[in-house]
């Protein structure tokens, strides 16, 4: 359920895939992204133009093209093949600026990820060529963090992996990058969700209450610890439902809610039965940076209303990382509260939701209004 900043952007370089199980966006969405000059869209195909006999990304700054002149191709091969020459305007035969950035600020992600020592920003930035403040700015445009954050997440990484090791916890600490004990324990709480101990023991000593209940979509499944809630589960079968909570949290002590626990699953069932209300139950938030930044920017969306995946990555600044952000949203333990089944399809059509396309759509329908 973890990925890092770093795979997500490799796994998101243009010509990795885009949105998910799909291939090149049909007629009607290529020509949109041509309308507006999306650049969401380079990479994923380029157009050629008749009367001109070239061929451009989506974005290219040309003239608009009419539509009769105008073929879609999945790649410059296809389009060449075809007998368009490439645009000399937005080049789409080479890297665009924004390719060029994104390798420039991976080269950076993996010299964190290799170092001892994370460099500093100055020494970053010297090495791509950039001024502190460029850097700065363009690293959290394209992983949607700091460099300082970034190295902080890889370094609560390593900790995880340390922890689940044979060694001490202090070895743990050391070999993680932590320079003192104190700052250890303060961070690793918010990090790991538990103390340390708890974590290396697998969660065992940590104590979630749960509840099953009934609701419009089935039944639902409310867990929740100490600080919030942090699964609800939506099935036909409540047996399926505690065997997936009991795989999230193998060594965590669960135990059957009690009568105050009843108000919290009311206010999670009524947010399941009613999704256009506003969430007001406490969170218990678990995921990596990414992630966290994906479900923060689900609960942004107002109710009624749907965005692409394609719309989600660019509003986090991550254009290209369309298949990270639903592989964000599949990651959601908390349904409804962090509303990922508002995220649809380029095309309107929905997909991708992990407790049935019915109830995506139950949902949906719901926040608009319908029957």
């Amino acid at each position: 359920m973890s990925l890092s900043v770093i795979e997500t952007m490799s796994e998101s370089r243009p010509g990795a895939g885009h949105e998910p199980a799909t291939a090149m966006p049909d007629a009607e969405a290529c020509w949109q992204a041509v309308q507006s000059r999306d650049a969401s869209a380079d990479g994923r195909f380029v157009y050629g133009v008749r009367s001109t006999g070239v061929y451009c990304r989506p974005s290219c700054p040309s003239r608009p093209a009419r539509r009769e002149n105008v073929s879609f191709h999945a790649d410059c091969a296809s389009a060449e093949r075809a007998g368009f020459r490439a645009c000399k305007r937005c080049r789409p035969d080479r890297e665009s600026l924004a390719e060029q950035h994104t390798a420039l600020v991976l080269a950076a992600c993996r010299q964190i990820e290799t170092s001892e020592t994370p460099p500093d920003l100055d020494t970053l930035a010297g090495e791509a060529g950039l001024s502190r403040f460029h850097f700065h700015r363009l690293f959290k445009r394209v992983t949607g963090v700091t460099p300082a954050a970034y190295a902080r997440a890889r370094r609560d990484a390593r900790a995880r992996v340390a922890l689940t090791g044979e060694g001490t916890i202090t070895a743990a600490m050391y070999g993680a990058g932590f320079n003192s004990s104190g700052r250890f324990y303060e961070q690793t709480g918010g990090m790991l969700g538990m103390t340390p101990t708890r974590y290396r023991q697998g969660g065992a000593a940590e104590r979630i209450r749960f509840a099953i209940g009934v609701c419009t979509l089935g039944h639902i499944l409310v867990a929740a610890t100490d600080k919030g809630v942090c699964a609800i589960l939506l099935d036909d079968d409540p047996d399926f439902l505690l065997r997936d909570l009991q795989d999230r949290f193998p060594q965590a002590e669960l135990v059957g809610g009690d009568a105050g626990f009843e108000e919290l699953v009311a206010r999670a069932v009524g947010l399941v039965d009613h999704p256009g209300r506003a969430c007001e139950l406490p969170l218990d938030v678990r995921g990596t940076a990414f992630q966290r930044q994906v479900w923060q920017a689900l609960r942004d969306i107002p109710a009624g209303v749907t965005v692409s995946y394609a719309e989600l990555a660019a509003r986090l600044g991550r254009p290209s990382a369309t298949r990270a952000v639903a592989g964000a949203c599949a990651a959601n333990a908390i349904a409804v509260a962090i509303p990922c089944h508002r995220v649809v399809r380029s095309d309107g059509s929905l997909s991708g939701y992990r407790w049935g396309l019915e109830r995506k759509a139950a949902l949906l329908v719901a926040e608009q209004g319908g029957d």
